[in-house]
């Protein structure tokens, strides 16, 4: 199929993009670089910089686009609630126009990267795609928003969407000699921050609060494999239904805490990993695991690299080689 990837250049996009063109799509990346990396886009892809708000310059309707994956977007919840104005603009108001030139272009197929965060501090665990949807942060709502703007999208006109909702992604692409890994900035992410801890980058990393009814009172959370989550995306172009929306957790199934993390991030990079307790943070769930039963039934899809050995290993591989 001939694919448009918004967001390309940035983590889950970049390895999402390999995996596309080594299972012989042609890819095109659509990136305006604000938060992404133009050497993370993946060699074989034609790259167009540009914003999505735009997108109807590259998707024409003589382009002959056969799906649009949509992974460009605003991701720091905390960042959301200081500046709402810049979330609902950039992950609502342009994923619209982004919405409207696929509509006009005919395109068939729409894979869209959502989040966890929609479903906000959880009722019931494990996570399901019916749990109630209460976001907590502005990011969450946003993503949510567009979710609903899909499922009307589907059933007026017809398009075949999946919306894939990610726990925690972790890890790196290292195949080949070609590496791809999470270089946020600012870095926000347990596992990215403690790799800078290992580096000798940070002096301690902080753990918000130690006291949660959890196994060693620290957080749990549903860590998934970069890689993992990369696959779902070729599977959920295989699963799309004309005039309907389909909604997959993608997570581990299995909770790791804070503490377990740190563990085995001391255990990858040989390194003592100073920690400092810091009181609660507001908002901060104890638990988040996702129940991914339906995208194993209905995708056929499962977690390959499902240890923090794994997710560690490989995040630490590319950390040393393109960011420390």
């Amino acid at each position: 199929m001939k694919l448009l990837v918004t967001g390309g250049a940035g983590y889950v996009g970049s390895v999402t993009s390999r995996l596309l063109l080594d299972a012989g799509h042609e890819v095109v990346v659509l990136d305006n670089l604000r938060t992404g990396f133009r050497q993370a886009v993946a060699p074989g892809a034609t790259f167009v910089e540009a914003d999505i708000a735009d997108a109807a310059r590259v998707l024409t309707p003589d382009a002959g686009f056969d799906a649009v994956l949509h992974f460009a977007g605003l991701i720091a919840a905390g960042e959301s609630m200081a500046k709402p104005e810049l979330y609902w603009h950039e992950n609502m108001v342009k994923s619209l126009a982004l919405l409207d030139a696929v509509r006009a272009a005919r395109v068939p197929r729409f894979i869209f990267s959502s989040t966890a965060a929609v479903y906000g501090n959880p009722v019931e665990l494990p996570i399901t795609e019916s749990a109630i949807k209460a976001p907590t942060s502005t990011y969450g709502s946003t993503k949510l928003a567009f979710d609903l703007a899909l499922t009307s999208e589907t059933f007026a006109h017809g398009l075949a969407a999946v919306s894939l909702r990610y726990f925690n992604v972790a890890g790196a692409y290292i195949s080949d000699g070609h590496e791809i890994g999470e270089r946020h900035d600012p870095e926000t992410h347990l596992i990215p921050i403690t790799l800078q801890v290992a580096a000798g980058k940070r002096e301690k990393l902080q753990l918000f609060g130690d006291d949660y009814p959890t196994t060693d009172g620290t957080c749990v959370r549903d860590y998934i494999h970069v890689e993992d989550l990369a696959r779902a995306h070729l599977l959920a172009l295989d699963a799309t239904v004309a005039g309907e929306h389909r909604i997959y957790n993608l997570g581990n199934g299995n909770g790791f805490s804070n503490r377990q993390v740190v563990e085995a991030a001391r255990e990858v990079t040989g390194a003592a990993i100073p920690v400092e307790i810091a009181p609660r943070r507001d908002g901060d769930p104890a638990t988040l695991v996702a129940s991914s039963a339906r995208a194993r039934d209905e995708l056929g899809w499962t977690p390959r690299k499902n240890t923090l050995a794994d997710m560690i290993g490989d995040a630490w591989t590319f950390y040393r080689k393109h960011v420390a």
